[in-house]
């Protein structure tokens, strides 16, 4: 099994002025990387983690190895560098890793970033978000339904450079041909649904330069809150030379910030340590979520209108 196709794009979207995503597209290397921080650090942050996957030597490492030891490698470079630079404090990334090798895919996983594998038709998430969301799902006290409104729902529990090491999510999964794998910031997730990403994949599936420029379009038209980035490529039976188109969509540029802050509404993400007081503090700050809320003046409603049909019966009688 080869690459038999590839194609990466990343837009700022309509509400950022700078672009925090980076990316790499190095075959037979992949990655997202969706930086966090106020003014340029999550800029910053996401630069440093790509370039560390692209310049670092793995000495011979394959698989989950290599693809652990590049991202330790991405993580030791901007922890180094928040601790070094003032302005840089607190900064860090996520960042999502496909590495193809002998018929298979490597995958290494920090964040609420994604990998979607398409087969047969079929698409499905194979990485998990580490977000307070997610957490807050698998114990039971969200809905899907809620998560996709909760208002905490870009609290990340795991980013590159907060801790001098990261834990990292690395699994290995067999390919067969015509797989297409997709990796994508959540600037994409947020604003498009997976049954919409998986129409754009059926319709597109045999040119994945429609495919990442759909899907950034997609998510512009879904508002387009954030930085959108996405990278798919393809799986064929050897032989076949991987191909890409090397434009890339046209993104807004914004002027230099070097000295602005940044105002709250263009803070991305929010990192919070699983189960420390901060993550407890966020949990509590609505406890009643957005769809939840609905259900309870609807419920409240009826009660009133039930109260009047029989305060009017009553009269009547």
């Amino acid at each position: 099994m080869s690459i038999s196709a590839y194609s990466g794009v990343s837009d700022t979207g309509h509400k950022r002025r700078r672009n925090e995503d980076s990316y790499v597209v190095a075959p037979p290397l992949f990655a997202v990387a969706d930086g966090m921080g106020g003014a340029q650090a999550g800029e910053i942050a996401s630069k440093l983690a790509a370039a560390a996957l692209e310049d670092t030597d793995s000495g011979g490492l394959s698989g989950e190895e290599r693809v652990t030891a590049l991202i330790q490698e991405a993580n030791r470079r901007v922890y180094e560098r928040s601790n070094e630079d003032p302005s840089a404090s607190g900064m860090g990334t996520t960042i999502t890793v496909a590495l193809v090798e002998d018929g298979t895919v490597t995958i290494g996983h920090v964040g609420d970033s994604r990998a979607y594998r398409y087969r047969d038709g079929a698409i499905e998430q194979i990485t998990e978000d580490h977000s307070l969301v997610n957490e807050l799902m698998k114990t039971g006290k969200l809905s899907p339904e809620e998560a996709e409104m909760h208002p905490q729902r870009s609290v990340i529990t795991r980013a590159l450079g907060t801790d001098p090491d990261v834990d990292i999510d690395s699994f290995t999964l067999k390919t067969q041909e015509g797989d297409v794998f997709l990796l994508c910031s959540d600037g994409l997730t947020t604003m498009v649904d997976d049954n919409d990403i998986l129409g754009v994949l059926e319709k597109y599936h045999d040119d994945l330069d429609r495919v990442t420029k759909s899907l950034i379009s997609a998510a512009n038209r879904g508002g387009g809150e954030d930085n959108i980035t996405v990278i798919a490529f393809a799986i064929a039976n050897g032989g076949e030379s991987a191909r890409s188109n090397e434009d890339t969509m046209e993104t807004v540029v914004a002027p230099p910030v070097d000295t602005m802050v940044v105002p709250p509404e263009e803070v991305d993400h929010v990192f919070v340590e699983p189960g420390s007081p901060e993550a407890e503090a966020l949990t509590r700050r609505d406890p009643i979520s957005p769809a939840a809320r609905v259900r309870l003046v609807l419920t409240m409603l009826g009660l009133l209108a039930v109260a009047a049909v029989l305060l009017v019966w009553g009269l009547v009688r």
